[in-house]
């Protein structure tokens, strides 16, 4: 989890780049903001946003905005939110997924004194909803651990032989639970860290070839059909400049 808060927003059109993790945000201002995605879907306050959305973008960050973000692993989203194969690249209404229950988590949100507050109520609403939750596949979650592990250069093919599943079972649950093939997963896994790299300043030739990539057309063409730019323009881009300050990489915490 992490909170964001700015007194002097600059940016009132953001950009999301897709990440490897179910994400969900929480608008805790005055004025809210507008996430929409390249098909045109809109939703506000309360948004859901899958693995890899269509070019999603954040509009209308006001001043003073106030915003709680979650980022979910396939396997907790699937017992928390209700729903995998729907979330795979599409952004929906928190309400649609929670019903009335999601304005009244905002509502307490809004209403605590302090982000520690803010942080123990979503922490607890999540722990309740995964205890009852459904379960995901052990096979399942151990391929998406070996996709992370290896950054999504590990071969659908060794999965299947690790899981003991045929290619079609690994196939059609992976799709069901996680929102995305298998193959899919490990392109966006790999990208995630290519676009790390090179928001830190590493060139496009030594990303792609230190990431995975044949080459650095390759990569050109993954970061295009992810995140709709040039790796020149996604290196700049402000929603990866943060992560770092939100997410630090060697925090030490529980498992989210």
């Amino acid at each position: 989890m992490a909170g964001f808060g700015d007194q002097a927003n600059e940016f009132h059109d953001l950009a999301l780049v897709p990440h490897p993790a179910v994400t969900v945000l929480l608008d805790l201002g005055d004025q809210p903001f507008v996430l929409e995605d390249g098909c045109g879907s809109q939703q506000r306050e309360r948004v859901v946003a899958g693995l890899a959305p269509n070019r999603a973008r954040a509009r209308g960050l006001a001043r003073s905005s106030e915003c709680l973000q979650l980022r979910l692993s396939p396997m907790v989203a699937h017992a928390v939110l209700g729903a995998s194969s729907e979330l795979g690249g599409t952004v929906v209404a928190l309400d649609d997924l929670w019903g009335r229950e999601a304005v009244r988590v905002q509502e307490r949100l809004r209403a605590a004194g302090s982000w520690e507050e803010r942080f123990a109520i979503a922490e607890a609403e999540l722990a309740r909803r995964s205890d009852v939750g459904r379960t995901v596949d052990p096979e399942v979650t151990f391929s998406w651990g070996r996709m992370v592990a290896s950054r999504g250069r590990v071969r659908v093919e060794r999965l299947v032989a690790e899981t003991g599943w045929s290619r079609k079972r690994l196939w059609s649950r992976f799709r069901a639970q996680v929102g995305l093939t298998p193959k899919r997963v490990a392109q966006l896994i790999r990208f995630d860290h290519a676009a790390h790299r090179l928001a830190a300043g590493y060139s496009a030739s030594q990303v792609a070839a230190e990431s995975g990539y044949a080459d650095q057309s390759h990569l050109h063409r993954d970061v295009m059909a992810f995140a709709g730019m040039t790796p020149s323009v996604v290196a700049l881009t402000p929603f990866l400049a943060v992560d770092d300050v939100a997410w630090p990489p060697k925090r030490a915490s529980r498992p989210r």
